[in-house]
C-alpha cells in the first residue's frame, strides 16, 4: 500500500486506487477498510484456471504494486473448494498443440502470478477449502498466511500429468514452508496433503469449519488492515529477500528497514498512544 505518496505529491498520479477495479474473469471487491477479496468463481468444476484468469490474476496482483487504497487481499473461491488448477479443457488440451517457443510463454505467464503474488506489498491471506490442487495449490502457497478447513486437500500433482514437480516455484517455496523431505514427497507423488497434515506441516496457520472459513480469513484481515501497513509491506519484502541473504547481510538489511519504519507517521502515532495509554490507530505512513 502506497500512502506515502501524499496527496499532494506530484507522483500521486502515478500511483491508483484499486478498490473500483472491475474483474472479468474472477469476482473482486474492496471494502471501506481496504480488505479486498479475490474469490474464483467456476464452481461448477471447482473454479479452475482458464488463460484468461491466468493473465488478469498477474495484472491484477501487478498492479497492487501501486495501489494507493488496498491494505490487504483475501483470496478464495466459491462452492465450497479453492481451485482445481488447470483447466483440462480449456488450458491443458491446447497445450499440446503448442510449440516450445509457446509453451514457454505460458509456463513463464503462471509464474509471473506466483511472483505477482510475492511482490505486492499487501499481506495476502488464504481462505482454503475443500480440493486445492496444482496451480490452485500454488496460489495457496504464494499466499503470506493460509487457513483451511478439515475438509481441505491440497495436491502438488503435476506429476499426475507427466510434468515434473517443478513448477511456479514449488521446488523453492513448498520445502521452505514445510521441509524438504515432505515437500519432495509431495512433489514426487502428486498425492494429496490432507489438512490435519498441512496443519501439523506448518502449510495451514489455522483449520476452521468450512461454514466460517471465510469469516475468520476476513477477520485477520481486518486485523492486517488496522495496522502499519507500510511496516507489514516492509515485513513481507524482508521475508522475501533474506532467502538470499547471509545471516550478516540480513541484519544489516533489518537495520536499514527499521531505520526506515521509524521515519513513519505509524511509529510516531504507536509512541504517541502509548504514552497516552491508548490503542493506536495507524494510517499507514
Amino acid at each position: 500500500m502506497k500512502h506515502y505518496i501524499g496527496q499532494g505529491n506530484p507522483m500521486r498520479p502515478q500511483f491508483r486506487a484499486q478498490s473500483s477495479y472491475v474483474a472479468k474473469h474472477f469476482n473482486w471487491q474492496c471494502d471501506e477498510s481496504g480488505v479486498a477479496t479475490v474469490t474464483l468463481n467456476r464452481p461448477e468444476r471447482k473454479n479452475p484456471l482458464t488463460f484468461d484468469s491466468y493473465g488478469e490474476l498477474r495484472d491484477l496482483f501487478n498492479g497492487l504494486r501501486y495501489a494507493t487504497d488496498v491494505r490487504v487481499v483475501v483470496v478464495a473461491g466459491e462452492g465450497g473448494n479453492f481451485c482445481s488448477g488447470g483447466d483440462v479443457h480449456d488450458i491443458i488440451g491446447p497445450l499440446t498443440k503448442m510449440s516450445m517457443p509457446e509453451l514457454l510463454e505460458f509456463t513463464r505467464m503462471t509464474g509471473d502470478l506466483v511472483k505477482a503474488m510475492r511482490a505486492c506489498p499487501q499481506p495476502v491471506v488464504g481462505a482454503i477449502d475443500g480440493i486445492c490442487a496444482g496451480a490452485g495449490a500454488m496460489m495457496a502457497l504464494a499466499c503470506d498466511l493460509r487457513y483451511g478447513s478439515p475438509l481441505t486437500k491440497t495436491a502438488f500433482l503435476f506429476t499426475r500429468v507427466g510434468l515434473a514437480g517443478a513448477d511456479m516455484g514449488a521446488c523453492a517455496l513448498l520445502p521452505r514452508v514445510i521441509g524438504q523431505g515432505r515437500a519432495s514427497e509431495l512433489l514426487f507423488t502428486g498425492r494429496a496433503m490432507t489438512a490435519q497434515e498441512g496443519l501439523s506441516w506448518g502449510f495451514f496457520n489455522a483449520l476452521h469449519d468450512s461454514g466460517e472459513l471465510l469469516d475468520k480469513a476476513h477477520a485477520m484481515a481486518r486485523e492486517l488492515a488496522a495496522g502499519p501497513t507500510f511496516a507489514h509491506g516492509m515485513t513481507k519484502n524482508m521475508l522475501s529477500q533474506e532467502w538470499a541473504m547471509t545471516i550478516e547481510q540480513a541484519i544489516e538489511a533489518e537495520a536499514q528497514a527499521q531505520a526506515i519504519c521509524m521515519q513513519t507517521q505509524d511509529f510516531r502515532r504507536a509512541y504517541e498512544a502509548f504514552a497516552a495509554k491508548q490503542k493506536p490507530v495507524f494510517g499507514g505512513d
